[in-house]
């Protein structure tokens, strides 16, 4: 059988809207690190294979205007 002990500095309000959960993330934020920036870099069309499309999204893709070119 496994006790749980709740360590809490505030009591728990599961109800307390999103000044309370803004409060709490402030509260974590010196226990979460940010992932290092991992610059990605282009890959080669000859590279991907295998790749299959539904015709709905390909469809979708198609009547986008190109705003690239």
């Amino acid at each position: 059988m496994t006790n749980l002990e709740l360590h809490a500095t505030a009591p728990a309000d599961f109800e307390g809207g999103l000044a309370s959960l803004r409060g709490d993330c402030a509260r974590m934020v010196p226990h979460w690190a940010a992932p290092e920036k991992v610059a990605s870099r282009p890959v080669s069309p000859s590279l991907i294979h295998g790749v299959s499309v539904p015709a709905t999204s390909a469809r979708l893709l198609e009547a986008m205007p190109d705003y690239g070119n």
